[in-house]
C-alpha cells in the first residue's frame, strides 16, 4: 500500500513540475508575443516631432529631414511641431507631460541638458522625465576671434587673458546659452578671466566678432566654415576630441593641455518616461536606419554635424553627464538665467 501511495506522490510531482513548466513557458511566450505585438502596432496614429528650438536650428533641421522619411516607412502622419522658448524647456516641459506611447518624440540638442542647471525650480526633471532613444549626430565648437584679432592662436589669447583678468571679453547668442557656458568652462579649465558680453541671438553676437568689437566667442564650427575661409574669423581651438578634416590645422583644447575641454554641439531624441521598451527599441532601430540613408549623410555632413547613432544608452550617458557638468558650471560661475 505504502508503495502505492509513493508511486502516487511522485506522479504528483511530476505532474505538478509538468504544469509549472507549462506555465512559464506560457507566461514567456504571452510576453514575447505581446512585446511583438506592440512593437508592430506602433505607430497607432500620428506620430509629432516636438522640438523646443525655433525653425532653422540644428534639432529642427533634423526633425524636417527625418520625419517624412519615418512617414513613409510607418505610414502614417508624422509632423515637426516647434515650440520655441526659455532656452528649450518650454517645449521639453510639454513633452514631457505627453503620453508614454510614443506618439510624441523629442527631437531636442545641446541645452537639454544645459537649461536645468539655470532653472532649478523646473516643474520636471529632465532625467527623470524622459527615456533616451539615441544620439543623432554631434557637431564641433570652437574658441573663435575676429580675422583682424591680434591673437594668432589660442596661447596668445591665454596669456593676454591671465595677464590682465576681466579685460578680454566674449560675446554669446544670450546668458545661460551653450555658447556661453563653454566658454565659461574653457576659462574655469584655464584659469583665465573673461567677460561676458550677451546678445539676443547669434546673429548680433557673431557679427561684432567679426567686426573686432568683442574679442572672442565660441561658434559652431559650420556657422564659422565659410567666415574662415574668408578670413573675417579665426578659429583659435576647437572643443571637439579630434581635429576637423575640414580644418586640420586647427588644433583641439584637448591636445593643448585642457583636459576638460571637449564641449560639442549634440542632437538628440528622447520620449516620455514609461514609454513602452518595445517602441523605444523601434524608434532606434528605426532612427539609426535613416541614419545610413545617402541623402541623410550628405545633408547632415554639410551642416558639420558628425552621424553617431547606435543604442539608446549611449545619449542617456551624456545626458546624464551634461546635466552634471553644467550644474557645476554655473554654481562655479555663479550664472542666473535671464527672467
Amino acid at each position: 500500500m505504502s508503495h502505492l501511495t509513493a508511486q502516487a506522490s511522485a506522479f504528483t510531482r511530476r505532474g505538478t513540475l509538468c504544469c509549472a513548466a507549462l506555465a512559464l513557458c506560457s507566461t514567456l511566450w504571452s510576453t514575447q508575443v505581446s512585446a511583438q505585438s506592440a512593437s508592430n502596432a506602433y505607430p497607432s496614429g500620428p506620430v509629432t516631432l516636438l522640438v523646443p528650438f525655433t525653425t532653422g536650428t540644428g534639432a529642427d533641421l533634423l526633425a524636417r529631414l527625418l520625419g517624412p522619411k519615418l512617414a513613409d516607412k510607418w505610414k502614417v502622419s508624422v509632423v515637426t511641431d516647434n515650440k520655441a522658448g526659455a532656452s528649450g524647456s518650454i517645449g521639453t516641459g510639454v513633452a514631457a507631460k505627453a503620453a508614454p506611447n510614443g506618439l510624441t518624440v523629442l527631437v531636442t540638442a545641446t541645452a537639454h541638458g544645459t537649461f536645468p542647471a539655470l532653472m532649478p525650480k523646473l516643474p520636471f526633471n529632465p532625467q527623470q522625465a524622459f527615456t533616451p532613444v539615441i544620439l543623432l549626430g554631434t557637431s564641433a565648437l570652437g574658441v573663435a576671434t575676429s580675422g583682424k584679432s591680434p591673437f594668432n592662436n589660442f596661447k596668445e589669447f591665454q596669456e593676454s587673458a591671465r595677464k590682465q583678468p576681466g579685460v578680454l571679453n566674449y560675446s554669446s547668442p544670450g546668458t545661460g546659452s551653450p555658447q556661453h557656458l563653454a566658454m565659461e568652462l574653457m576659462a574655469q579649465e584655464t584659469n583665465i578671466k573673461l567677460l561676458h558680453v550677451p546678445y539676443k541671438g547669434t546673429a548680433g553676437a557673431l557679427t561684432d566678432l567679426m567686426g573686432g568689437h568683442v574679442d572672442a566667442s565660441i561658434v559652431a564650427l559650420q556657422t564659422a566654415a565659410p567666415h574662415l575661409q574668408n578670413g573675417s574669423l579665426r578659429m583659435l581651438a576647437l572643443m571637439s576630441a579630434e581635429r576637423s578634416p575640414a580644418f586640420p590645422n586647427v588644433p583641439t583644447l584637448k591636445e593643448l593641455g585642457v583636459a576638460n575641454g571637449v564641449v560639442e554641439t549634440w542632437y538628440g531624441v528622447f520620449v516620455p518616461a514609461a514609454t513602452p521598451a518595445e517602441v523605444v527599441a523601434k524608434l532606434n532601430a528605426d532612427f539609426n536606419s535613416l541614419l545610413q540613408l545617402p541623402d541623410v549623410k550628405e545633408t547632415m555632413n554639410k551642416q558639420g554635424m558628425v552621424i553617431v547613432g547606435g543604442k539608446p544608452e549611449r545619449m542617456g550617458d551624456l545626458a546624464k553627464n551634461e546635466l552634471s557638468r553644467w550644474a557645476r558650471v554655473v554654481e562655479k560661475a555663479g550664472i542666473k538665467a535671464e527672467n
